[in-house]
């Protein structure tokens, strides 16, 4: 499989315009990329920019500290899926309730994005570089307990993106309780892109797609893939 379907373009930034945006879906059309990334004011648009196409509308709620009331993070899912109808919600934990061993409040967090969510799947960041490997373990058991589809790496606004021993970590628990996981976080070329899959990354967050597919062509000898 092209690693095109394995991308989700990403454009979070606060200072992102309407033609940034208008971008960035075009080129994830352009390339075949499996999903595009944006924050909650632009989901309607790019749903209405790739409607017809089978490019994934992702947004973000709790972005980028997870420290809203689980009530907000709620609300915003339900109106981005009812409202602009995206595929999946990427969503923060709540880092203070983590690290402080609120380990419920955590999965009670979770369980109010998934339900306000349905039928939409939803992706949990655990933001790595803030964790040790056993917290990334507990982290994982939250996250499927909770209900997601998925675990992520990290917001990419914090001291550290995804790693290859984080992914290897989430994958090995990932694995144990059925969900998938998402590396994002300084993903920009196609050789880490590549590292993230073989250490068992389902999908990629990067705000390089059209970069990595080229990279990927040359590599290949031939056309962009479709």
């Amino acid at each position: 499989m092209s690693i095109a379907k394995y991308l989700e373009h990403t454009l979070l930034k606060p200072e992102a315009t309407v033609t940034d945006i208008m971008k960035l879906c075009a080129e994830a059309k352009e390339y075949n990329l499996g999903g595009v990334c944006v924050n909650t004011c632009y989901a309607g648009l790019a749903r209405h920019l790739l409607n017809g196409t089978d490019v994934k509308i992702v947004t973000v709620v709790g972005f980028p500290l997870g420290a809203d009331r689980s009530e907000v993070k709620a609300l915003a899912t339900k109106l981005a899926v009812d409202e602009d109808h995206v595929d999946e919600v990427d969503m923060v934990i709540n880092m203070s309730a983590f690290k402080s061993g609120n380990y419920e409040e955590v999965v009670a967090d979770i369980a109010a994005v998934v339900e306000a969510a349905k039928p939409s799947a939803v992706k949990v960041i655990i933001e790595t570089c803030l964790l040790t490997d056993e917290e990334k373990v507990k982290a994982c058991e939250l996250v499927a307990k909770g209900g997601a589809a998925f675990v992520k790496t990290s917001t990419g606004f914090n001291k550290g993106g995804a790693t290859v021993h984080d992914v290897e970590i989430l994958a090995r628990e990932a694995k144990r309780y059925g969900i998938g996981v998402k590396a994002a976080g300084g993903i920009r070329d196609y050789e880490t892109a590549q590292a993230m899959i073989a250490a068992g990354a389902d999908r990629i967050g990067t705000s390089a797609g059209v970069a990595i597919c080229e990279d990927e062509a040359k590599a290949m000898g031939g056309g962009l893939p479709k």
